[in-house]
């Protein structure tokens, strides 16, 4: 494939296109593949050497407050390598190749890099198991696909950070695939209403402090898509972790059971706080609305057509 900028990824990768394709339309839990070896070594060592601080992204969660994920969503600004990548994905051939591999055509790139970027999660960070939104908050479009590459490397699968796919993490029987943040190892997946995915909580060990678990995210976009994925518009949807296997009748609380709770109880107050947020702006926003039709000519003719029907009923 003729790709503007081709020496940014992996020869190989792009000649395996059917193995990849393969791959993706497997369904295990959903549509997805991984392809280690992304990018091109010497470009991807100028994207790690390029990734930017922690403090220059933004590090304020959902609930408005400090946290231990930071994100920069304009790539471009960050250096060269990372204004290379951003004319590359844009490209035509580069959105025909993600379209080979996945089955869907017609992909559009996000200029905005809404929710994408550079994201850093330090230890202690999690990701609750949610749907991404599903439409692009400025075009008419529809959020079809996300393409991540983890920059690590060093990175063991015993601190926690792995990327998990979810059957459905409201079930019993949910099936589960964990994909190590492995070094230049990439990750593309549908989204859709049954796309779940998050990790679990980082626990880096002290002697590895300095250590984050980083990567590049890319989402993709298209003006239609099936009939039987479509939904209501909607944002991220998170569902709350479980209590841990081994909290049950029986056990003695630790300290670590109780840190555990704490914070299991605090994000699921944070969610509850942000639906009563959003369903405080809406009821604002139609108050507003009902008050502009009312004050209009339809609203006074509404109005004087009430006090007549409540003469004429009495």
């Amino acid at each position: 494939m003729n790709l503007p900028a081709a020496d940014l990824i992996a020869p190989d990768v792009l000649a395996d296109v059917q193995r990849h394709a393969d791959a993706f339309a497997r369904r295990d839990p959903f549509r997805h593949v991984v392809i280690d070896g992304f990018f091109a070594d010497a470009y991807i060592r100028r994207l790690l050497e390029q990734f930017p601080d922690f403090a220059r992204g933004n590090a304020r969660n959902e609930a408005g407050e400090l946290g231990a994920k930071s994100t920069v969503e304009r790539i471009r600004e960050l250096g060269p390598a990372y204004a290379a990548l951003d004319d590359l994905i844009q490209t035509r051939p580069f959105l025909d190749w993600v379209g080979r591999v996945t089955g869907i055509g017609d992909l559009l790139y996000d200029p905005w890099y809404f929710g994408g970027g550079t994201h850093e999660n330090r230890s202690g960070q999690d990701l609750d198991p949610h749907i991404d939104f599903n439409r692009h908050p400025v075009e008419p479009w529809h959020r079809r696909l996300n393409l991540i590459v983890y920059l690590n490397p060093v990175w063991d699968a015993a601190w926690g950070g792995s990327l998990e796919l979810h059957s459905d993490p409201r079930a019993d029987e949910d099936r589960v695939t964990t994909i190590t943040p492995a070094f230049n190892r990439c990750v593309i997946f549908e989204t859709t209403e049954w796309s779940w995915h998050g990790f679990p909580r980082i626990e880096i060990p002290a002697e590895h402090a300095d250590v984050s678990r980083r990567s590049i995210a890319l989402y993709f976009y298209t003006r239609e898509r099936p009939a039987e994925e479509l939904a209501a518009t909607h944002s991220t949807i998170y569902v709350d972790r479980p209590l841990p296997a081994h909290i049950r009748a029986g056990r003695t609380l630790d300290e670590a059971d109780l840190q555990t709770l704490r914070v299991l109880l605090k994000r699921r107050d944070q969610h509850v706080q942000r639906l009563y947020r959003d369903v405080a702006s809406l009821t604002d926003q139609l108050e507003q609305a009902k008050a502009a039709i009312e004050g209009g000519r339809i609203g006074r003719w509404s109005y004087l057509a009430r006090r007549l029907l409540t003469r004429l009923k009495s």
